[in-house]
């Protein structure tokens, strides 16, 4: 009898258990409460994604190349792997002056249709905005101190920022699918916050000014009808040391979706890649302790080695640095070319091309069981 309501109890704690786990909430939901079903189903199947590997993303990926402009289906990526990037960047910069093109020349309404192109194979695009400076009428590397306090509620640029919202708004909803869905958006706002070449960053703003100003931008969006956007909190390398300086200027967990900071190589030198390596392993400990702790994804937004003059930098340098940590992403930089605006012109780009000497180490960078592009996020059908 003993053994008989022993068997019975333990069967009875199985099916209660399992009939709890089944009943568990679903707590990985976007900020936006609104959000459209695409957007909650990315959102949800991203954290399944990174249980697989980090998704590779480029910048600008699709519309330009190192030897090349604007041809159709083209990406340097592909060309050297066979595949295109799983994760697109883009930029809104200039859309507030309702210029046709983006601070990079990239024409909006081509990049509309790249965009397009992006959702309809599984991928994921995402913005940043390099956004002119609303006091004194600039580029967004005009770090005039009171910029941040001009446009919040009652400043002196406030409905003037309202109306350059309106045209990111305006964009940002004519984003839409072939059967008329918008297409989710990472949205990376005042990135790279902790550096000091930005109006919006934390030498010219407080924690409550910068805090402010988020969660105006996260609401504002959402009057407007904005329901496609997955809100992406960025750091710079600069000035965080600590979970405590990348917490600082942190809006609270109901403003912010994913968790994620930029580093870039700085130099092709044994102590420029020791230092590089230990900063990001910092770094990505450090966020991904923050993604768990508050229930977010972590990425690194921006990285890169400009022109990759190092043999093995994907294989080793970027993959020992990450480690272990699931990320969600890691993108790096565009591959303009050369650039003759820059001091001093010079060969401006982060993703190998066809024919670049280190081209090998980026596919088999490529190869690596961790590493997710394009076909790979296909197959996870991250819309559903």
């Amino acid at each position: 009898m003993k053994n008989k309501i022993t068997i019975l109890l333990a069967v009875f704690l199985a099916v209660s258990c399992k009939s709890t786990a089944q009943k568990q909430p679903d707590t990985h939901t976007p900020v936006d409460k609104m959000a459209t079903t695409e957007t909650v189903a990315l959102y949800k199947n991203l954290f399944k994604a990174k249980e697989k590997g980090f998704m590779f993303g480029h910048q600008d990926d699709l519309a330009y190349g190192v030897n090349w402009r604007y041809e159709e289906g083209r990406s340097d990526v592909k060309d050297v792997t066979g595949d295109y990037p799983a994760v697109y960047g883009w930029d809104l910069g200039r859309i507030e002056t309702k210029s046709d093109k983006d601070l990079d020349g990239v024409p909006f309404n081509k990049m509309r249709e790249y965009i397009k192109q992006v959702y309809d194979r599984g991928g994921v695009s995402t913005f940043s905005w390099h956004v002119n400076n609303p006091l004194t009428g600039k580029d967004a590397w005009d770090n005039t101190p009171g910029t941040v306090a001009s446009i919040l509620p009652g400043g002196a640029q406030h409905e003037k920022f309202k109306g350059w919202m309106d045209e990111a708004a305006n964009y940002l909803l004519s984003l839409k699918s072939s059967d008329g869905k918008l297409i989710p958006i990472l949205y990376r706002p005042y990135h790279e916050f902790t550096g000091n070449w930005f109006w919006w960053c934390k030498n010219t703003t407080t924690p409550e000014q910068f805090k402010e100003l988020w969660k105006f931008t996260v609401t504002y969006f959402e009057k407007k009808g904005v329901h496609n956007l997955i809100y992406v909190y960025n750091t710079s390398d600069s000035g965080v040391a600590t979970k405590a300086d990348f917490m600082e200027y942190y809006p609270g967990d109901e403003w912010v979706d994913v968790v994620s900071f930029d580093i870039y190589q700085g130099g092709n030198t044994p102590e420029k890649l020791t230092k590089f390596s230990a900063d990001t392993k910092n770094l990505v400990t450090i966020i991904d302790e923050v993604a768990k702790e508050h229930n977010k994804l972590s990425a690194i937004a921006e990285t890169g080695f400009e022109e990759i003059p190092y043999a093995t930098w994907w294989t080793e340098t970027l993959v020992n640095a990450i480690g272990s940590r699931k990320l969600s992403y890691v993108l790096v930089w565009r591959n303009h070319g050369w650039n003759e605006h820059m001091t001093p012109p010079h060969m401006h780009y982060y993703a190998p091309y066809k024919g670049h000497k280190y081209e090998k180490d980026f596919v088999e960078f490529f190869n690596l069981p961790q590493t997710l592009f394009q076909k790979d996020v296909t197959k996870l059908k991250l819309y559903k």
